[in-house]
């Protein structure tokens, strides 16, 4: 059994996930997790560049100088823990119980993922010290808040001086039942709405001198929902229209409102395209003619990575450690791979069991982090030092 709160005794991806654990870093404040990692890696010879954006703490960290780049990518940022009542254990004071599960926020998503990948790169390097290729990190600490000055905003800065990303490891937290059972090849778009209509408010006792925004959307969103957007593709599932808010009315039981306002979202398949959505959303709308104002956001466009030399080293690296093969998914929501897969890199992401991210008493199975770092080496090993790994 490991002992609890004691990091002389851990293994090294414990104790470097722990102190990570320890920094509360809720968005955006790093809280200094960053400036851990970058000692660890300076003395294996990276070279570092801080792109801090605004409020957002981003780095780059490279190690070697020729051939393709393979890149893990991260967050240092977490979301709030709430009341601190609600845990077992304070939150940001992590420990392993007598279960040998690492308790605390970040555990999962994804203090422990960027542990073991640091890890992994050390033993790696010591290895192989000459290793063929480069290796990167691309790490942000606001990837749980608006995305905007984070990894997105790297990923520009890249695509302007023609930064080369060939390979990607995202460490969000990918299994389902077993470390390294599900591996997330894809994701899904994300295509966001707010529809406002504007009717005119009145009297609930004189209709004939409003009219009632609500009545007026209902159809309409009927419509919508009822609407079979396509029927998803081989790597995707159909695509998913849900209404999310709705917001109408003065609290009054005798006002007719005025305004409404709809927030809904798309999560769609490279069936569509987002232009695609945008334009069947209208004409469903216009056909039912009100009025009405459409603001969207696209959070990001899907991607897949289908076969290739990464998906190959994934699956390699997970059935050597694990002894299983794993699945290929694009299910689940949304991450910072949707910015890097623009660059033409393969993506993949691969961590930890996902069934405690988000919640009080987030944890880990603490030896799940050792096995995620022996995982990454075996993809390096596969990608870089392929002698290494012939039977």
């Amino acid at each position: 059994m490991l002992p609890i709160n004691n990091d002389i005794a851990l293994s090294p991806t414990l104790a470097l996930a722990m102190a990570l654990m320890r920094r509360p870093s809720v968005t955006p404040d790093d809280q200094g997790c960053q400036a851990l990692m970058i000692e660890h890696l300076e003395r294996l010879g990276f070279r570092i560049e801080q792109l801090p954006y605004g409020e957002v703490e981003n780095f780059w960290a490279v190690h070697g100088h020729h051939g393709p780049v393979l890149a893990f990518a991260g967050h240092t940022d977490v979301v709030p823990a709430g009341p601190h009542v609600h845990w077992e254990h304070p939150p940001f004071e992590p420990r392993i119980d007598d279960d040998g599960m690492l308790c605390g926020r970040g555990a999962a998503d994804m203090k422990g993922s960027l542990a073991a990948m640091v890890t992994a790169v050390e033993r790696f390097i010591s290895a192989h010290p000459d290793h063929p290729g480069r290796i990167a990190f691309l790490i942000t600490s606001d990837e749980e808040g608006p995305a905007v000055d984070g990894t997105r905003a790297v990923v520009e800065l890249f695509r302007e001086r023609h930064e080369r990303l060939d390979y990607c490891i995202v460490g969000e937290p990918s299994s389902s039942e077993q470390i390294g059972d599900v591996i997330k090849n894809g994701r899904r778009g994300s295509l966001g709405g707010e529809l406002q209509v504007h009717g005119v408010q009145g009297h609930v006792a004189y209709p004939h001198l409003a009219r009632n925004p609500i009545h007026q959307v209902l159809p309409a969103l009927d419509a919508l929902t009822r609407e079979h957007w396509d029927s998803g593709n081989d790597f995707f599932p159909a695509t998913s229209f849900q209404i999310s808010n709705i917001r109408s009315g003065t609290g009054a039981t005798n006002v007719i409102p005025g305004e409404l306002e709809v927030v809904f979202n798309f999560r769609y398949s490279t069936e569509l395209t987002h232009d695609q959505l945008r334009k069947r959303t209208e004409a469903i709308l216009d056909a039912y003619e009100f009025d009405y104002r459409l603001d969207w956001t696209l959070n990001g466009e899907p991607f897949l990575t289908a076969e290739g030399e990464l998906i190959d080293a994934a699956v390699a690296g997970v059935s050597k450690i694990t002894g299983r093969r794993p699945a290929l998914s694009t299910s689940g929501g949304t991450s910072d791979g949707r910015f890097i897969a623009t660059l033409g890199a393969q993506v993949v992401e691969l961590g930890p069991l996902n069934n405690t991210i988000h919640k009080v008493n987030e944890r880990v199975c603490a030896a799940d982090l050792d096995e995620l770092s022996s995982i990454y080496e075996a993809i390096l090993a596969h990608l870089f030092a392929p002698s290494a790994t012939a039977d």
